[in-house]
């Protein structure tokens, strides 16, 4: 993952504000340190942010019940941080089969 790649990624998208990091474990660090304020402060936007960003809840619920002693906020913002990648590669996938794709004069020739 890049790291500077997905801090924009999220913040542009979703307005988190996060800071610059040099590593992932640490943006980790740091998002998790924010979904632990929002689990106790404002819960509403946690679940909002979770539907914006695509994170599966089925998985979230999986992981979470498997790993009762974890920190909760920790295992979320992994799952944040994953999907967030995912979509980050799937732009990039469709952007370069854009650039792969005939100009329209090209078409028109056909």
């Amino acid at each position: 993952m890049e790291t500077p790649v997905l801090r924009d990624d999220l913040n542009n998208s979703y307005g988190l504000d996060l800071p610059e990091t040099a590593a992932i474990e640490a943006l980790e660090t740091i998002l998790a340190e924010r979904i632990d304020a929002m689990i106790n402060d404002d819960f509403n936007r946690l679940v909002s942010l979770l539907y914006r960003i695509d994170v599966s809840e089925p998985v979230l619920r999986q992981l979470l019940e498997q790993n009762p002693a974890a920190d909760s906020g920790r295992l979320i913002a992994q799952l944040i941080l994953e999907r967030s990648w995912e979509k980050i590669l799937t732009r990039r996938m469709y952007r370069s089969n854009q650039n792969d794709r005939p100009t329209t004069d090209e078409e028109e020739k056909w």
